[in-house]
């Protein structure tokens, strides 16, 4: 593969000034109307063998370009504690670029399949389900505004074999040389990284190659290939494809929501007994040493004035204020925007240990989004499978995701409306949006029914809990959640 590569290529010191200019002007131009329109944020992954001016190219490109929309993002080859106790592609969505902005990284998502497969610690069926999950992190990205543009840097082993013995009397490059990438392991790493291009060099996110035995051909060639990129996709269109939601196709559309029994009730006298039981039950787990291996991420969802708020408090009552924090999720703020959707909530994830409730969650983009009109249909239609594979990572990264849907009915829901405004230190719970999606009853009720069936996987199975009475959803909460613990532990 890339044979071209091979080929000799060089730029003379005329040749090189005279080019220049005209590329940074070109290449600068194209970065300012990525910062004033906004459309997207890039990100620019390199890589390649030892020795082939990764970092002198990177110092180029901050040279060329206005450094208050570039920042470098350089990841070592051991993670950090609070990383190591996170999913492994927790610190790349920490430090997405916003709209109108560029990221280098360095050290991507790539390094430890790649550094593992070239040591011997990664066999071939591992390191192909590693870059399939990469596929679809690169697909995400790409949907969601972000230009993902991925270059190896390629050396001759003569030449890289040259340069290493210059650079290992420096001290400086002594402290940056990998090992699994340097003369050794070069051979290699480049058949690794051609596995991994067969796999993940994609219409979303292309490989491109570099040929670096010429410094100067070498950094005209990465400008221009930038400056190329961020144009064509200036003037790109984007595709929004026909979105078929239904799951299950009937004559009368029914769905699992609509099926909940919500005659279902616990009597006052037992309430008390139960719900202590189980918080004892609760407050027992999160003290077991075996939880400290474990994150736990709770997400609530269901109807306007369900009681979500309520089985929160009963919920987080046994645990260790230190240990968990509850997130109210309201309508993103203006950076959230600026990222993808699903940004907001990676960076909230929980250290090993520790809990995140949300209240509201990430399935507001197949919820009030969709209904409301707040994203394209194909924006919500693919966030089934977006979200599936977020609560997949959490799962492997030994984090229990447990999901809740608390529903009323209808006319509940109005009775409770009521005693809001009735009500003055509950009125603050009541607002005119709340009415306003009541008009859209039957709507969010057939999207709250798609997405049951779209996104209840083994990893993550929803909760359907029947909330017409407070005292029976309450403690089938905390019942729910110590269940699933037990299992977990």
């Amino acid at each position: 593969m890339f044979q071209s590569a091979s080929l000799p290529v060089a730029l003379s010191k005329s040749e090189y000034e005279r080019l220049e200019p005209a590329l940074r002007t070109a290449l600068l131009a194209a970065q300012q109307q990525v910062v004033d329109r906004k459309p997207f944020s890039v990100m620019i992954l390199i890589a390649g063998v030892d020795g082939a001016g990764k970092n002198d190219a990177i110092a180029r490109l901050h040279e060329w370009m206005d450094v208050r929309y570039l920042t470098c993002n350089a990841y070592e080859e051991k993670e950090t504690e609070g990383e190591r106790e996170r999913p492994q592609l927790w610190r790349y969505w920490r430090d997405l670029p916003a709209r109108g902005e560029t990221s280098v990284v360095v050290g991507s998502w790539y390094n430890t399949p790649l550094r593992r497969f070239v040591l011997g610690d990664l066999d071939e069926d591992g390191f192909e389900r590693a870059l399939a999950r990469i596929n679809r992190f690169e697909e995400l990205l790409a949907r969601e505004n972000v230009l993902v543009l991925k270059f190896w840097f390629s050396l001759q082993p003569k030449v890289q074999k040259e340069r290493l013995k210059a650079l290992k009397k420096k001290a400086r490059a002594r402290r940056i040389l990998a090992e699994w990438t340097d003369i050794a392991h070069a051979s290699d790493a480049q058949d690794a990284f051609e596995k991994a291009a067969l796999t993940t060099s994609t219409a979303a996110a292309p490989w491109i190659v570099i040929p670096s035995g010429d410094p100067q051909s070498r950094d005209i060639a990465l400008g221009r290939c930038i400056e190329m990129a961020m144009r064509r996709r200036l003037a790109a269109a984007p595709a929004d494809p026909l979105a078929v939601p239904t799951v299950v196709a009937r004559v009368k559309r029914i769905s699992a929501v609509d099926a909940i029994d919500l005659s279902q009730r616990l009597p006052k006298a037992r309430y008390s007994a139960e719900l202590e039981h189980w918080q004892a039950e609760l407050a027992r787990l999160v003290d077991k040493k075996a939880f400290r291996d474990l994150g736990l991420v709770v997400a609530f969802e269901g109807n306007d004035a369900a009681g979500k708020g309520g089985a929160i408090r009963r919920l987080i009552r046994p645990l260790d204020p230190r240990r968990y924090r509850v997130h109210r999720i309201s309508a993103p703020s203006r950076e959230e925007k600026a990222h993808p959707y699903l940004w907001r909530f990676w960076t909230r994830l929980p250290r090993q240990g520790h809990a995140a409730v949300f209240d509201r969650s990430w399935y507001g983009r197949v919820l009030v989004e969709r209904v409301e009109g707040f994203c394209t249909e194909a924006d919500w239609m693919r966030a089934y499978n977006e979200i599936n594979e977020f609560e997949a990572e959490l799962a492997a990264a030994d984090t229990l995701v447990v999901k809740f849907w608390l529903a009323i009915s209808k006319q509940e829901q109005l009775a409770r409306f009521k005693a809001r405004e009735e009500t003055p230190y509950k009125q603050f719970k009541i607002t005119d949006d709340d009415w306003r999606n009541r008009l859209k009853w039957d709507a969010y009720a057939e999207a709250a029914g798609d997405m049951i069936d779209r996104t209840s996987t083994p990893d993550a199975p929803w909760a359907l809990i029947a909330a017409e009475d407070k005292r029976h959803a309450r403690v089938a909460v905390v019942r729910h959640l110590v269940e699933r613990l037990k299992d977990a532990l």
